[in-house]
C-alpha cells in the first residue's frame, strides 16, 4: 500500500510465534530472465496429463462420486496460511506475525479426508482441522502463552482446486486434446500448459497437458518475488512509497530499464515492483530479493502454498551460480496455483491483487500471448526467456470468460516462442468458440 493512501483493512493476528529458520524444498535452483548465456539443460517430466490428474474420454461421466482428496492443502485466512502435508505429516504456519517453518507432527490424524492435530512451536500451540479437499472450510486455533486463543477459519486450497460445477467443467475437457496436439508437434521443445477457468463459465475447472513439466523458471519467478512483497504490504510491514537505495553494484544487464539510470539513487518499492513486471527488470528483481531478505522468504512463500516444483535459488544474470548448478524452476501447475490464489484473494488482499494484475497488464514484452491473439484482447501476463526456455503466463481477461493460463517450454527459445504462441491461440479459439475452436496451424 502507499503510505498516504487508504489502507485495506486486514485482520491482525494476535498469536505470538517464534520465527524459525525458513526451510526450502526441492533442489537448489536459480533464475535468469534475460536472453543471456546458456545455462544447464532444463529438467523436464515425461509427457502426460497434469492438472486434475485424470484422463477424460468422450462419453464418460466426469463427475466423481465424491470430491478427490489431496496429499497437501493449505488453509487461507486473513493475513496468513496454514499448510498441511498429510503424507509427510508436516505443517507450516506463516502469517503477518511470524513463521513456524516446516514442523513435523508425527501424531497427525488423517481420516475422512481431514487432517487434524496440534503442534507447539515457540510456546504457542496450533490446533488444526484442515480438510484435504479444496474449497472446503478449515479451522485453526492459535493458543499463545498467557493470552487468549485466536480461532481462524478460511477456505482450503489444493492444486488443483476442484471445480465448483463438474458438469460445466466437463465442457473444458476437449481443450486438453487440442493443447496435446500442439505439444506433440513441438518436437524441439518439451512443453506444458495448465488452464484454469476463473469466470465460472466452465465451473472453475482446471485442465493441463504436462502440467508437471519443470523447466527453468526464467523471469516467471518474478511473480513470486512480487507476491511476497505485496504480502508484506498487506501485513502493514512495509509501504510502497518506502525507498530503497540502489547502488552501481546492483546494476545488471538483460531486460529492464533501471540499468540505464544513474546510481546511487533511492527507488521506491512501488517503482521496483512495477518495473519488475512491466519491463521484467533484472535490477529490480535483484534489489527486491535483497530487500526481502534473500531467497529464503520467497521460498517460504512457495513452500507455504505447497508448490513443490518451484524454487528461487539464484539472482538474475548470476552466471557463476548457474555454472554451479543453482537454477530457478517452476511448472505450469505451480504457476496456475499461484495465479488462482491471487485471483481468488487467498494470498493477497483485493487491493494488492488488483495492483499486481495491473502491473501484468502493463507488460511491455508482448511477442507471445498478446501477439497470438487478435488486437485488443485484454490480457495480463508475465514472460520468461532463456536460450533454453520460453514461457508466457497470466490471465485472459475476456469479460465473462476470465482464465488463468501458464504456457512453459524448454529447448531452443525461438521455436519455444512459436509453441507458446500456438498454445495461447488454441486456448483463445476454444474460449471464443468452444464447439469449433481449433489449433492454429
Amino acid at each position: 500500500m502507499l503510505r498516504n493512501s487508504a489502507r485495506v483493512p486486514l485482520k491482525v493476528l494476535s498469536a505470538a510465534v517464534a520465527l524459525a529458520v525458513l526451510a526450502t524444498t526441492g533442489p537448489a535452483t536459480a533464475d535468469d530472465p534475460g536472453r543471456g548465456p546458456a545455462a544447464d539443460q532444463a529438467q523436464t517430466t515425461e509427457p502426460g496429463y497434469g492438472g486434475d490428474g485424470r484422463s477424460h474420454e468422450p462419453g464418460l461421466d466426469p463427475t466423481p462420486e465424491r470430491p478427490p482428496t489431496s496429499e497437501v492443502s493449505w488453509l487461507s485466512f486473513p493475513g496468513g496460511v496454514f499448510a498441511v502435508d498429510s503424507l509427510g505429516h508436516t505443517v507450516r504456519y506463516r502469517a503477518c506475525d511470524g513463521d513456524t517453518g516446516r514442523v513435523a507432527d508425527p501424531n497427525m490424524r488423517v481420516a475422512a479426508g481431514v487432517a487434524s492435530g496440534v503442534v507447539v512451536v515457540g510456546g504457542a500451540a496450533y490446533r488444526y482441522r484442515v480438510p484435504l479437499i479444496g474449497r472446503s472450510e478449515g479451522r485453526l486455533e492459535v493458543i499463545p502463552q498467557h493470552r487468549p486463543p485466536t480461532t481462524l477459519t478460511g477456505v482450503v486450497v489444493t492444486s488443483p482446486q476442484p471445480p465448483t460445477d463438474p458438469v460445466a467443467g466437463a465442457r473444458l475437457f476437449p481443450l486438453s486434446g487440442q493443447l496435446a496436439r500442439v505439444v506433440a508437434d513441438a518436437n524441439l521443445n518439451p512443453a506444458g500448459a495448465t488452464v484454469r477457468d476463473l469466470s465460472g463459465r466452465y465451473g472453475d475447472q482446471q485442465i493441463a497437458v504436462n502440467g508437471s513439466l519443470r523447466p527453468k523458471a526464467a523471469s516467471v519467478i518474478k511473480l513470486w518475488i512480487l507476491v511476497e512483497l505485496l504480502r508484506r504490504v498487506d501485513c502493514g510491514q512495509v509501504f510502497l512509497d518506502d525507498g530503497v537505495l540502489v547502488t552501481p553494484e546492483d546494476v545488471v544487464g538483460g531486460t529492464g530499464q533501471l540499468q540505464f539510470e544513474t546510481f546511487p539513487q533511492v527507488v521506491t518499492l512501488h517503482r521496483l515492483a512495477q518495473y519488475l513486471i512491466k519491463y521484467s527488470d533484472n535490477v529490480a528483481a535483484n534489489v527486491l530479493i535483497s530487500y526481502l531478505g534473500g531467497f529464503a522468504p520467497v521460498n517460504a512463500l512457495i513452500d507455504s502454498m505447497n508448490q513443490r516444483s518451484t524454487i528461487l535459488a539464484r539472482r538474475m544474470l548470476d552466471s557463476a551460480a548457474a555454472q554451479r548448478g543453482e537454477e530457478n524452476y517452476t511448472s505450469p501447475d505451480d504457476v496456475v496455483s499461484l495465479l488462482g490464489a491471487v485471483w481468488d484473494g487467498e494470498i493477497l488482499t483485493p487491493a494488492s491483487r488488483d495492483l499486481m494484475i495491473g502491473f501484468m497488464r502493463e507488460q511491455t514484452l508482448n511477442t507471445k500471448i498478446p501477439a497470438a491473439l487478435p488486437p485488443g484482447v485484454p490480457v495480463a501476463h508475465k514472460t520468461g526467456d532463456l536460450p533454453d526456455a520460453s514461457h508466457d503466463v497470466g490471465y485472459y481477461l475476456i469479460p465473462g470468460t476470465e482464465t488463468a493460463v501458464a504456457f512453459l517450454t524448454a529447448g531452443p527459445m525461438a521455436t519455444g516462442d512459436e509453441t507458446v504462441r500456438r498454445m495461447a491461440r488454441t486456448v483463445y479459439d476454444f474460449l471464443v468458440d468452444p464447439v469449433d475452436g481449433a489449433v492454429e496451424e
